[in-house]
This record gives C-alpha cells, structure tokens and sequence, in this order.
C-alpha cells in the first residue's frame, strides 16, 4: 500500500497551481533574504581594498650576430637563467630597497615586520612565461605587480623590469669573462706542459743523437758507405802488401846479382819470381776491371804498380843480360864495377819505394781500424733504435696530446674572448622591453561583476532557504486540497470563498505591492550591478560619483 501511494504520488503532474500559491504567500519571505544576500556581498565588493595591477613584457632577443661566426660562452638555458634572476631580485634586501624607496605599504611599516613587508611584496609580484605556441621555446615573460595604486604599481612595475635588464646584462657579461678568464688560466697550463713534453723530447732527442727512428735511413746509408769504404781498403792493403813482398823479392833479386852464381842453363836466378810476382798483379787488375771502371782509384794504383813493377823487370832483365855478355866476353875486370853502380842504385829505388809501400800499408791499417770503429758505433745506434723509438713515441705521444689539448684550448679562449667582446657590446642574448608598465585605468581586484554574480546566486540560495524553512514549519492548511487530503470521506461538493469589495481591494492592493516589491528588488540588482560594471569598466560617466562611494566605504571600513 505504502509503495502504490508512493508510485501515485511520484505519477501526479506538476501543480502549478500549487507553486503560483506558494509565490503569492511566500514572496517576499523570499525577496527579502534575495535582497539581502546580495546587498551583503555588494557591499564587500565596495568595501574590500582596491588593486591596482600594472603589467610589462620583456623579450628574450636573440644575439645579432649569428651563432655561425660567434658562439656564445654563456648558460642557453633562458628558463634557469630567469630562475636565478628572480630569486636575486626577489631577495629580501633588494625588496626591502624597492619598499622603503616608493613608500609601500605604509600604512602597515609600523606593525609588519621587514619580513612581512617582504613576504607581502612577493605574493603581489607575478612573474609568468612567455613561449612559443609551435616550439615552446621561451621568447619572453611577463612582470606584473599589484597595488593599490596605479602609478605606484606602475612605478615598482618599471623598478622591477630595470632590474631584471641590468641583472641580465650584468650576469651574461660576468659569466662570459669568468668563462674567458678560466680558458686563459687552462691555456697558461697547457702552455706549460706543452713546454714541459717539449723540452723531454728534446732532450731524449740531444741523449740519443744518432739513436733516433728518423735517422735510421741516413745511419744505413752512412753504414753502407763506411762498408764500402773499408772493402776498398781492405782491398788496397791487400794490394800495398803485395807490393811491398814484390820488392822485398826485388832486393833479395839485386843481393843475389852481386853474386857470381848462375843457374846451369846461364840464365840470372829470381827472374822467374819477378814474373810470377808481375802476373800476379796482372791477374789482381784484371779482377779489378771486372768490379770497377779503369777511374776507380784502386785500379789506377795497381797499374802504376804494375808499370813500375815492369820497369824494374826490364832494369832485372838488361843487368843480367848484360852480366851475362860480360862473363862471356871474360872482361871481369870492368864488368863487376859497372854491375855493382848499376844495382846499388836499382836497390836503392826499390828499397826507396818498399818504405813508401810499408808506410802506406801502415796508414792503411790505421784508417782500417777507424772505418771499423766507426762501423761499429753506426751497428750499435741500428741495434738501439727499437728501444729509442718505443721510448721517443711515448714522449711523442704525451707530446701531441698536450698540443692537441693546447690547440683546443687556443681555440677555445678565442672563441670565448670574442663572445665576450660581444657581450661588452650589448651584441649577444639580452632582455628589451617588448611593453613598457602599464598604467592601470580599472581596478584588478575586486572583481565587482564577478562579486555581483556571486551575491545574486547568495540571496537566491539565501530566499530558497528561508522561504522553504517557513513553508515547512507552517502546519497550516491553506487550499481544499490539503482539506480533502484530511477528511475520511470524499468531498460531494465546495462553497466558494465569499469575499467583501474592502478585502477584494486588500487583496489586489497586497498583490501589487508584492510586484512592487519584486520590481523594486530587481531594479536594485541591476542598478548596483550596473554601477559595479560602469566602474569595472573604466567608464568615466559615473567616476566621480564611483570614487566618492570608494572614498565613504573606505572610511566605514576604518571606523
């Protein structure tokens, strides 16, 4: 039963009969509170502090000259950089500066405290980014400040927006010859231990002269030559030492002419040895020609050899010849004495000529024995060479290391010197005022428009809340619905109300005045929320009158 008048309550259509009856009786218990509600917020509208609030752009320019020819030293992270930037101009000494300097909030320097007073500037200050919509990159920002005048915000505005231009130029030229000064110092180092690996190969170089893996072809070439050098006189003392038998064979040949003993066929003794000793050196200087040109000193010296030596035969051959004759013609009277004259004197040639030879062999050994030393010491720098080489491509190798880091560093620091040329001249990255501080016309906050919205929507909730209230606690009956709701039986039939022509005209003189009433209300919403708007907006039509509402709210707020 419950749940089929539920379902039959719920099936009922809209009463609007019931509604217009609740209007009529409860309207202005609805009106009233709508009033007021709004009234009330209205009037905090009127009576919270007014602000001002007064806005700059500062773009983020570019260096004019292209990063192709100079490439700045400094932080590219404009996001960071800004982030530094604002915590030094947020900082309470330079905020506190900025205070004292435009006089702000002075009404409150006497109970706020300095860090107050700081905390308080920070919460009116907004700093906001500006980025690219297609690369968010940031191309500038927004410096914004709130106070309850417009030149004052304007003026700490334009305090703010120099300071961060000065910051910034200040902070990119330190930061750019920090970074110079630091290339220089590295440079200085790497000079030095550049100098350092250059002085250790140097003096490994001056240690190991002659040692060295880029001497090893002019060592081989000078080895070759001394080699050759000592074949050629290895071969001239084999030459020297064959002269010098040839004539000791000669003076024993010319002893043995001063004898009268002869052969048993009449030929002189020794001939036989002098042409063997002659073919010999025939036999050397056709071995000779084969190796060498007839220019080449060796063969020379043997053909001269070969020439004397072949005179001294013909000289050998003519004394015997002619002994011969004189032992024959039996002249032994003259005959020995012209012999004696003729072979002392070959004898002292000869003997002559095997001192030249003794000497020469003697000179010959001793150039032989330097040629090998010499050798030697050449043998000893080939066989040391694997060593120094391993050695020297250390040092080598530490060598073009510091170099190559010096020249990076050179590079470097020039590099650096111009991009801080750059910054001297204002040429690289810099803040410029895009927009100068405005000059607020309009108040920022409170937003009395937004106040209005939010007072109506207070005093509907405010009206629906008390109109309800008191339609539930009233327990009076008020139509014959709820009569009939109440009695046992159904109704067969009503009589009317009759009423008299005085509370006929009391009850239309009742309904006007609560049209009036709503009228009334309503034009009081939108005469204070059209005052609000003319204000809000910045119209000068009701501005004076607007500023003398401020000035008397202002003082009711004080007291």
């Amino acid at each position: 039963m419950p749940e089929e008048l539920i379902e039959q309550e719920e099936s009922k259509p809209f009463d609007i009969e019931r509604v217009y009856d609740l209007v009529r009786r409860r309207h202005m218990q609805f009106l009233i509170p709508l009033l007021f509600g709004w009234f009330l917020v209205w009037a905090a509208s009127w009576i919270l502090p007014v602000r001002y609030s007064s806005t700059t752009t500062i773009l983020v320019q570019q260096p004019t000259v292209p990063k192709n020819y100079v490439d700045p030293n400094i932080n590219d992270d404009v996001q960071a950089r800004l982030a530094s930037l604002t915590q030094q101009i947020l900082s309470r000494t330079r905020l506190l500066l900025i205070a004292t300097r435009l006089h702000l909030y002075q009404d409150s320097e006497r109970t706020l405290a300095p860090d107050q007073i700081v905390a308080r500037m920070r919460d009116d200050i907004g700093i906001d980014l500006v980025r690219d919509p297609q690369t968010e990159a940031i191309t500038g920002f927004t410096v914004s400040y709130s106070a309850p005048s417009p030149r004052l915000a304007q003026s700490v505005v334009s305090e703010l927006t120099g300071l961060f231009i000065s910051e910034n130029q200040s902070t990119l030229q330190q930061e750019s010859e920090s970074t110079t000064e630091f290339l220089q110092q590295q440079l200085s180092d790497a000079r030095t231990n550049l100098a350092a690996q250059d002085a250790k190969v140097k003096a490994f170089q001056a240690a190991h002269e002659g040692e060295l893996p880029t001497q090893e072809a002019s060592n081989l070439q000078i080895l070759s030559g001394l080699q050759a050098q000592l074949q050629n006189e290895e071969d001239a003392l084999n030459t020297a030492q064959q002269q010098r038998v040839y004539f000791q064979s000669l003076i024993e040949q010319y002893d043995s002419l001063r004898l009268p003993a002869q052969g048993p066929s009449g030929a002189p003794t020794g001939l036989a040895a002098v042409d063997e000793q002659l073919a010999k050196m025939k036999a050397q200087l056709a071995d000779l020609r084969v190796r060498y040109t007839d220019e080449y000193p060796a063969v020379q010296n043997l053909k001269t050899e070969i020439a004397a030596a072949t005179r001294q035969r013909d000289q050998l051959a003519a004394e015997l010849a002619t002994r011969a004759r004189a032992s024959k013609n039996q002249s032994a009277s003259n005959a020995p004495a012209a012999t004696d004259s003729t072979t002392s004197t070959a004898v002292l040639q000869v003997q002559s000529q095997l001192q030249a030879t003794q000497t020469d062999i003697t000179n010959r050994q001793h150039d032989i024995a330097t040629l090998q030393a010499r050798i030697n010491t050449y043998q000893a720098r080939l066989n040391a060479e694997p060593g120094s080489e391993e050695q020297l491509a250390d040092l080598t190798r530490g060598y073009e290391q510091s170099q190559a880091n010096y020249n990076d560093l050179l590079k470097k620091e020039s590099d650096s010197a111009m991009a801080t040329s750059m910054e001297q001249m204002q040429q690289g990255e810099r803040f410029s005022v895009l927009d100068p501080p405005s000059l607020p016309i309009k108040p920022d906050s409170p937003n009395r428009i937004k106040l209005c919205g939010v007072g109506l929507a207070c005093g509907l909730l405010l009206g629906l809340v008390v109109a309800g209230g008191l339609e539930f606690l009233d327990d009076r009956l008020h139509n014959e619905k709820d009569i009939e709701k109440l009695l046992p039986v159904a109704v067969m039939g009503d009589i009317p109300e009759i009423r008299t022509a005085a509370e006929e005209r009391h009850l239309r003189r009742r309904e006007l005045l609560g049209w009036a009433a709503c009228v009334l209300v309503l034009l009081t919403i939108a005469a204070g929320s059209g005052v609000n708007y003319l204000y809000a907006t910045g119209s000068g039509l009701h501005l004076h009158m607007l500023s003398s509402w401020r000035h008397l709210f202002g003082s009711l707020r004080h007291v």
